[in-house]
């Protein structure tokens, strides 16, 4: 056996794969003592011991603690099949483990691979020497990569699956984009701006809070970069999500306006009972407020932690009244009970019944019969008020249905929209309408 040449490939598997050499000379003399244990036909774990010297390549072999004259060559093909087989099971799992430990130190950090395939939904990457994968629910909608791409992803986390380590990567984790933010703005990785919440919808939106904590550094402006340029490398990274940054504030009150942004807030009421913050906001404001799916409230109530409820000054002041007279004709309920319940920010019937008696004893200071004849009188005209609602949410859709029907009929007629009037409808020309938005009389 050439030992300095077999010395030379250990060096170099050690060095190309990254591990440690002692543990390779481990692995050797294990599969030396298999070998031997093969070739002699034996049980005893103990009867075989190898050694071999790190520098020279030197194998010695002891039985019973004698030095035997054998190397692997005269030990016979079965055996030094067995020794093949122990060696590369040795190095696949001294490879595993050291993978193991090397990515568990990365998991939060941002890689970049080269995509392989697709398999099965998850997209398979390679990172260094390692594959890794992504699986379909920590891949943002509507990303497609074709082999040998590169690719940047979060190492989210890494498992020791038996005879494999199991890389998962993501690119859909909020975790993502604050490491982006660090890599693109300076002060965050510095921790001159902290990052304080965040909230993501992948692919589509995301609000992210900052602060600073150098006053004389704007966390937004800092985020967002000299005409953009900072905000704009992390967007094109996320192929045009849209990113909110959102000023954090200690005030829930000012954190919700700033979060509920580009929509302009009217007022905002917090009921810390509930955890719910009723927000009033202009009819022209709606809309925006919501957001398309509802996904701007949604993700602020996500960024801020608070059940984001969005009204209209009418639906705001019409459950207000609807609570006050309700509540004011039950005895041991007075003018001044009724402001505090606003204070505390219950606005409607819904929130008395869903808070409970306890909470209206200790807040109010009333007794305990009066707080239950309160929710009690509270749930009946909370079920009547749902009632209604509901029969004019199911009026309202009737009637856009039937809007949507008489529209449908008219197309396929092929007809010209139909002037008002109390008789027969009747055709309205080309010639007419033109003439009625010019102001003039209608040829004849």
């Amino acid at each position: 056996m050439n030992t300095a040449e077999m010395m030379r490939i250990l060096d170099s598997i050690a060095r190309d794969r990254k591990l440690d050499k002692q543990s390779l000379v481990k692995v050797l003399e294990r599969a030396m003592v298999s070998a031997a244990r093969k070739h002699f036909n034996t049980l005893d774990t103990e009867e075989f011991r190898c050694e071999l010297d790190p520098l020279t390549g030197q194998m010695q072999l002891f039985r019973h603690n004698e030095p035997m004259n054998l190397s692997p060559e005269d030990l016979g093909r079965i055996a030094g099949q067995t020794f093949k087989q122990v060696m590369i099971q040795g190095f696949r799992d001294d490879e595993r483990t050291t993978m193991l430990n090397e990515y568990s130190k990365r998991v939060g950090e941002i890689v970049t691979g080269a995509v392989q395939r697709y398999d099965g939904g998850a997209l398979v990457v390679t990172i260094d020497r390692a594959e890794a994968f992504m699986p379909r629910s920590e891949q943002i909608p509507g990303e497609q990569f074709q082999p040998g791409d590169r690719v940047r992803c979060l190492v989210l986390d890494v498992r020791d699956a038996g005879n494999q380590v199991k890389i998962v990567l993501s690119r859909a984790h909020p975790d993502f984009i604050k490491r982006l933010f660090e890599v693109e703005v300076p002060e965050v990785a510095e921790k001159i701006i902290d990052v304080k919440a965040m909230a993501r919808e992948a692919g589509y939106r995301t609000k992210i809070a900052v602060a600073s904590v150098d006053s004389k550094v704007d966390p937004v402006g800092a985020c967002v970069g000299v005409r953009g340029s900072r905000i704009k490398n992390i967007v094109d990274e996320l192929n045009g999500e849209k990113i909110d940054i959102v000023r954090w504030n200690e005030s829930s009150q000012i954190l919700i306006a700033n979060a509920l942004k580009p929509a302009e807030v009217a007022e905002i009421s917090l009921c810390f009972e509930l955890g719910r913050a009723t927000v009033v906001v202009r009819d022209d404001q709606l809309s925006l407020a919501i957001g398309k799916r509802g996904q701007n409230v949604r993700l602020a109530a996500r960024l801020t932690g608070w059940d984001v409820d969005i009204l209209t000054p009418d639906e705001f002041n019409k459950g207000l009244e609807i609570m006050t007279s309700t509540l004011s004709g039950v005895e041991g309920i007075s003018e001044e009970h009724l402001d505090k319940l606003a204070a505390l920010g219950m606005v409607s019937v819904f929130d008395v019944e869903e808070v409970g008696a306890e909470v209206l004893m200790t807040e109010l200071g009333v007794s305990d019969e009066v707080a239950k004849r309160v929710v009690e009188t509270a749930s009946v005209k909370a079920k009547e008020v749902a009632e209604t609602q509901q029969k004019e949410k199911e009026a309202a859709e009737q009637r856009k249905r039937e809007e949507e029907a008489a529209a449908r009929r008219l197309l396929e007629s092929g007809a010209s929209p139909l002037a008002e009037g109390t008789g027969p409808a009747v055709a309205v020309s080309d010639d007419a309408r033109a003439a009625d938005i010019l102001g003039q009389t209608p040829a004849q």
